[in-house]
């Protein structure tokens, strides 16, 4: 783990996961793009924290990839959070996970510190499991445009995780891909705020509480629409 923000008495963290590739046996490069990606995002979640009181970080993977059963990621990550408990002992942590980043955030969201996952343009190929999730609060955002990862394997994962008993909704994003750089400031500001929601620090709109009561997709432009002003 990585430590980007530490204050003495945290009310709550923030664990980033960036993108990696499926096969990778190597080591993140040091021009990490996939990290450097998460970077303006962790920037928005901290400016929707005025009291400055998150701590924010980022897990450090051994390897780039996946890499099949050995599920490298979902190691890092869960030892990420191990090391939280020192930082942040009893406080609630929300995992932000992009592409590979949030399938690992998703596998690793049953730890008991974890009280919500917000994934961006998830990599959920059918079958992911969905019952270590229940009782946790879940939010996917997906460009239905992305040729990279599915996003009808995103909704699909939201109506299981729902069933399992996951407070579980998607935003259908109207622009971005998966690299979410087209409106991009967009994605981060829906980031942060959600992030906020999940740490009890806002109220979450109510069409985003709708869909997560029944498990369904929302449209992202409406809901962008219906959040308040914010930094």
């Amino acid at each position: 783990m990585r430590t980007r923000v530490v204050p003495p008495v945290p009310r709550g963290a923030v664990l980033l996961l960036h993108g990696g590739r499926s096969d990778a046996l190597t080591p993140p490069p040091l021009l990490n793009l996939p990290a450097a990606r998460m970077r303006p995002f962790g920037s928005a979640i901290l400016r929707r924290m005025p009291k400055g009181d998150v701590l924010l970080a980022t897990v450090h993977y051994r390897y780039r990839g996946w890499n099949g059963s050995r599920t490298d990621p979902v190691h890092d990550a869960n030892e990420a959070l191990d090391e939280l408990k020192s930082l942040a002992p009893l406080r609630p942590v929300v995992l932000v996970g992009h592409s590979m980043g949030a399938r690992a955030a998703l596998r690793v969201a049953g730890h008991s510190h974890v009280s919500g996952v917000v994934a961006l343009a998830p990599w959920c190929p059918p079958g992911e499991p969905v019952t270590h999730l229940r009782g946790k609060q879940m939010v996917v955002l997906h460009d239905e445009g992305d040729r990279v990862t599915s996003a009808r394997g995103s909704w699909d994962f939201v109506r299981r995780a729902h069933r399992a008993g996951v407070r579980a909704c998607g935003v259908s994003m109207p622009s971005g891909g998966h690299a979410m750089l087209r409106d991009a400031g967009d994605w981060h500001r829906l980031t942060a705020f959600l992030t906020a929601g999940m740490l009890g620090e806002v109220a979450m709109p109510p069409s985003l509480a709708a869909a997560q009561a029944h498990g369904t997709v929302c449209e992202g432009g409406r809901l962008l629409r219906d959040l308040p002003p914010g930094r």
